[in-house]
């Protein structure tokens, strides 16, 4: 696959994702896909054990695409997830063999109160949950 075929693939299986269609969503995985999710430090071996441990979270999930950088065998999605609305933002770093995910790389963060002490040099994000320091 050129850039362009993966970067399509991509959006499939984040519509997929987002629409819940288990079946597309898990389609870009090749059947011996790794999945890691370091701040949990699970590692989930194969195409079916990773589609079956996402079938079994229980809450509505939505996706939102913030960005997609890639190129050749390495691939970055940065997204926002929300888990029955409550937003978590991910980085997803992907690598590809013969057009399909061969291993990823999921980092999870939750938003977070801005520490007051840098406020005159900021502003908001677009897009993103602003939170006051209360």
């Amino acid at each position: 696959m050129n850039d362009d075929e993966v970067r399509a693939a991509l959006r499939r299986h984040w519509d997929a994702s987002d629409a819940g269609d288990f079946e597309a969503e898990h389609a870009i995985y090749a059947a011996h896909a790794v999945l890691d999710y370091p701040q949990s430090g699970e590692r989930i071996r194969g195409r079916g054990n990773i589609q079956a441990s996402r079938m079994a979270q229980p809450n509505r999930k939505r996706f939102e695409l913030r960005r997609t950088l890639g190129g050749g065998a390495l691939w970055v999605v940065e997204f926002v997830i929300r888990y029955d609305a409550q937003p978590v933002h991910v980085v997803s770093i992907m690598e590809f063999e013969a057009g399909q995910i061969v291993h990823e790389t999921q980092y999870f963060a939750d938003p977070f109160v801005p520490g007051p002490s840098r406020a005159r040099w900021v502003e908001a994000m677009p897009g993103v949950w602003p939170r006051q320091a209360e």
